[in-house]
């Protein structure tokens, strides 16, 4: 599944063409690599997702074309989150 797509479907970025500009922006690495909206991503995967002022760390435990709002949680399990430190 590609990355945009899963970050919408998991409701972590409201709108599919939002994920495409932050993974374009690089703020977004999947297993270590800079990804792009088109990136396959896969079932193990951990992704970082770097959004304003913090560091998301997440493994993907499912994909799913189509998951209802209350079940969108369980796609992924947050790993570690952390504050951006301001210079």
């Amino acid at each position: 599944m590609r990355l945009d797509k899963f970050l919408k479907i998991s409701r972590l970025i409201k709108r599919r063409t939002l994920a495409k500009e932050v993974a374009d922006q690089g703020r977004i690495t999947v297993n270590g690599n800079q990804a792009k909206a088109a990136t396959n991503i896969q079932v193990g995967d951990e992704l970082v997702i770097q959004f304003g002022q913090k560091v998301l760390t997440l493994e993907i435990k499912a994909l799913r074309e189509n998951v209802k709002k209350d079940e969108a949680s369980s796609l992924y399990e947050i790993v570690k989150e952390e504050a951006v430190q301001q210079s």
